[in-house]
C-alpha cells in the first residue's frame, strides 16, 4: 500500500463517485477503479458499496476513512515541517556567548530580530568562556558563538569581525584615579598611570587572546602589569574590583552595569586597546537555520 492509494480512496470517499474523483485527481476513471479494487483486495475488505449513481462507504470503509484522514494529515504536516526545516524556517540553533557579549546592544538586538523573522526556529542561548565555545563549535555543541578573544587555531572555523568598542579602566570607586562624577568618566586615562596597580584579568586559559591584548597594551605603555587575580569571567573581575583587590580593563558596554563600588575611566587613544566582538562558527556543515543566523548577524554588522 502506498500513499497514493490512500489519496485515491479519500477522493472517492469524499466525492461519492469514481468519475468525479478521477477528474479531481487528474486521472482516468478505469485506472482509478482498478486501484480501489486492488486496495480492497490488499485489505481483504469491501470499502465501497456500488450504487447506480455512485458509491457509498461500507462500515469498514468508514472506519478506514477515519484513519486515512489522520494519516494523510500527519504526512502533510511532516512534509511542511521538512520543507520549513530545509528553508531554515524551523529547527534549533544553539548560540554561545561570552559573559560580556550580551551587554553590547548589538547582541540582544540581533537575537530579537532573528526570533521575529524566524519564529519557528528554537534559538538556544548558552554562556561559556571563549575556549569552551571554540571547543563546542568543533564538537557541534554550538552552531555559532559571540566571542571576544581572537582564535589562535581557527582550522575548520570561520571567525567574522562584527565590531570593536573602547576599553575602560574599572577602578574601586575610592581609588585616587576614580572619576569624581559620571561626566569625568570620559576623561582619558593614560594606561601608564596604572603601572603600579594590582591587575585583575580575565583568566587566560578561558580567553587567552583577550588577556594577551591587555598585557601587550601595558607593555606598550612601558610596564608589565602586576596580575594578582584571574577571574573565570569578565563580569567576575568587576566583583573583585568592587572588593578593592585591584583594577581591571573591561569593554565599554559593561559600564551600564553601574556596579556598586566600581568606577570607570576611559583610556587614552594612545593605548590602542579595543575590545572586539566576533562571531565564530564552523566553516561547513551548517544547518539551514544556523546559516540564516550567521548571515543575518554578518549583514547587521556591516
Amino acid at each position: 500500500m502506498e500513499l497514493r492509494h490512500l489519496r485515491y480512496f479519500l477522493a472517492v470517499a469524499e466525492e461519492g463517485h469514481i468519475t468525479r474523483a478521477a477528474e479531481r485527481l487528474g486521472i482516468q476513471q478505469p485506472p482509478l477503479s482498478q486501484q480501489i479494487k486492488a486496495l480492497e483486495a490488499e485489505l481483504d475488505v469491501q470499502l465501497f458499496r456500488r450504487k447506480p449513481r455512485g458509491v457509498e462507504l461500507t462500515d469498514a470503509g468508514r472506519s478506514f476513512l477515519a484513519d486515512t484522514q489522520i494519516i494523510l494529515a500527519q504526512v502533510s504536516k511532516a512534509r511542511a515541517k521538512a520543507e520549513r526545516t530545509a528553508r531554515g524556517e524551523q529547527g534549533t540553533v544553539v548560540v554561545g556567548f561570552t559573559s560580556s557579549a550580551p551587554f553590547h546592544p548589538f547582541v540582544p538586538d540581533i537575537i530579537r530580530k532573528f526570533r521575529e523573522r524566524y519564529p519557528r526556529v528554537n534559538l538556544v542561548l548558552e554562556e561559556a568562556g571563549t575556549s569552551e565555545l571554540v571547543a563546542g563549535l568543533r564538537s557541534e555543541e554550538f552552531d555559532a558563538a559571540f566571542i571576544r578573544s581572537p582564535v589562535s587555531d581557527s582550522q575548520g572555523l570561520a571567525v567574522y569581525e562584527l565590531l570593536e568598542e573602547q576599553m575602560f579602566a574599572a577602578l574601586p570607586n575610592d581609588h585616587p584615579l576614580a572619576p569624581p562624577n559620571i561626566e569625568a568618566e570620559n576623561k582619558p586615562l593614560e594606561i601608564a598611570e596604572l603601572a603600579a596597580e594590582p591587575f585583575i584579568l580575565y583568566r587566560r586559559r578561558t580567553g587567552p587572546g583577550f588577556s594577551d591584548s591587555i598585557i601587550a597594551a601595558c607593555h606598550k605603555g612601558g610596564f608589565t602589569p602586576q596580575i594578582t587575580q584571574e577571574a573565570p569571567r569578565i563580569l567576575s573581575t568587576l566583583n573583585l574590583v568592587a572588593a578593592g583587590l585591584g583594577v581591571s580593563l573591561v569593554p565599554e558596554s559593561l559600564r551600564q552595569l553601574q556596579m556598586t563600588g566600581v568606577a570607570y575611566r576611559s583610556l587614552s587613544p594612545n593605548s590602542q586597546l579595543m575590545a572586539p566582538l566576533n562571531l565564530a562558527c564552523r566553516s561547513v556543515d551548517h544547518s539551514s537555520a544556523a546559516r540564516h543566523f550567521v548571515e543575518m548577524v554578518r549583514h547587521a554588522a556591516h
